[in-house]
């Protein structure tokens, strides 16, 4: 097994282990991304400047990963997707809270 599985499959036992709020999520806190063939994890910490949304992304266990990082501002949101539709995730700032859900791409 190569050290990146080995990253990946220690990230995602982390996230397996921590409890998911439909509200919301704390800072630090790992929440799993899936757009279909890409997959990953997010998280974001509370910086001077906004929230650092930080996802780590890629295409099955032999893809090479790759980081997506957004600084929200209250009432701003991210959302990755796929050219595929297979699905897209919104990650978005209300207020102090951060929330991740299922995205309608039709209407974005």
């Amino acid at each position: 097994m190569s050290i990146r599985s080995m990253l990946f499959a220690l990230a995602f036992g982390i996230v397996s282990l921590t409890a998911a709020r439909a509200e919301g999520l704390r800072p630090m806190e790992g929440k799993s991304i899936d757009l279909g063939e890409i997959s990953g994890i997010a998280y974001y910490t509370v910086e001077r400047d906004g929230f650092h949304v930080v996802a780590t992304l890629a295409q099955g266990e032999a893809g090479k990963p790759f980081r997506v990082v957004s600084v929200l501002a209250p009432g701003q949101r991210v959302i990755l997707s796929t050219p595929q539709q297979e699905g897209a995730i919104e990650i978005s700032r209300k207020g102090d809270s951060v929330l991740v859900r299922k995205a309608n791409t039709a209407s974005n």
